[in-house]
């Protein structure tokens, strides 16, 4: 049996960052995650995509983020249960909690904060009859090492942020960037929409809206696809790599068999305190909850992991008072016996 007093599931950015400020509480973390590898989709799905809107960090690649986060933690000795799923839960009489995964590994904590992310989720696939049998074969759901389309030929069907992030990435490249959307707006930030724009007017994409990719050619590996746009014949573009990129389709698993309160494949939380569930002691952070006004930010998660530790301190410690003390002021006092402080100012005499 794992004790801890924060049991996390889900060990994406938010859950790595809830570590931090645990442990900045004195309070002991352990994650689950189903994933062999802490950094959810950040280490998974997309490692080298650059990400824009982390504070101080003008730019830094999903991979990155995961590795600085670790980074920031190590001092407070985080355990880990990985490439297991958190499949059942039960509370005992005294108000905590048992997890067991999949695999059998029983978890107990007074307190779980589910930081799942999108839950289990698989991407969204264009109706393209044959698009099956190309998968593996140059046909790529999401971009894992951008070094592999280095020189090739690339075609990017989508609107969201994600078909238009990878389109300018792979802009310097890949050999031709195409990019096909099946209307003349995109979903994405309106700085990436201009960004596209300019790299189109410069010659660096290939910009076809509306249009749709209906059908994949190419004898055992893609060597084209067949595109249809309004008004127009079908025609074909040669490619090395067809790249639709729709999203995904997120599932809570387990999760949504725990007695929880769920709307919208997401868990309601109340965001007026402290993001618990219907369930005292459980916590929902990050992209897998809902409550007015949320949005699906690693920014917004890192805020709610913080005020919810907050409270975890409280239901943990009930008759201990807390004083925050700021880290410029006081520092960060490892589990390992380390402190990080700031220097300590000069104080001279004058005579």
């Amino acid at each position: 049996m794992i004790k801890t007093d924060i049991l996390i599931i889900g060990a994406g950015p938010t859950g790595l960052f809830t570590v931090f400020e645990a442990g900045l509480l004195k309070l002991r973390c352990h994650l689950i995650d189903a994933l062999p590898q802490p950094g959810g989709q950040c280490s998974e799905i997309y490692p080298k995509k650059p990400i824009y809107d982390i504070p101080a960090y003008p730019e830094i690649l999903a991979g990155d983020l995961t590795d600085k986060l670790m980074e920031q933690i190590k001092q407070f000795e985080p355990g880990f249960t990985l490439g297991e799923r958190a499949d059942i839960i039960e509370k005992q009489e005294d108000g905590t909690f048992i997890v067991t995964t999949n695999k059998g590994t029983k978890h107990h904590a007074p307190v779980v904060a589910i930081a799942g992310g999108l839950g289990s989720f698989e991407p969204r696939k264009p109706p393209i009859s044959n698009i099956a049998d190309y998968e593996g074969k140059g046909v790529e759901y999401m971009i894992k090492e951008p070094e592999i389309y280095r020189d090739k030929d690339v075609v990017i069907a989508g609107g969201g942020d994600s078909a238009l992030d990878w389109s300018i990435f792979l802009a310097d490249v890949a050999s031709s960037v195409t990019l096909i959307h099946r209307r003349n707006e995109f979903r994405g930030h309106l700085d990436s929409v201009d960004q596209v724009q300019k790299l189109k007017n410069e010659g660096k994409i290939n910009l076809i809206t509306p249009a749709e990719v209906k059908e994949i050619t190419g004898d055992g590996k893609v060597e084209g696809v067949v595109v249809h746009k309004k008004d127009e014949d079908p025609f074909t573009i040669y490619t090395d790599h067809f790249i639709p990129l729709f999203g995904l389709s997120p599932k809570l698993g387990p999760i949504a068999d725990w007695g929880l309160e769920i709307e919208k494949n997401a868990i309601k939380v109340n965001n007026a305190l402290d993001y618990q569930t219907n369930i005292p002691g459980i916590y929902a952070i990050g992209d897998v909850n809902t409550y007015p006004g949320k949005l699906k930010l690693i920014l917004c998660g890192f805020h709610e992991a913080t005020l919810m530790c907050q409270s975890a301190f409280k239901r943990i410690f009930p008759d201990k008072k807390y004083v925050m003390k700021y880290t410029t002021v006081g520092g960060v006092q490892g589990f390992d016996g380390t402190k990080k402080e700031a220097p300590k100012a000069v104080v001279k005499k004058i005579e």
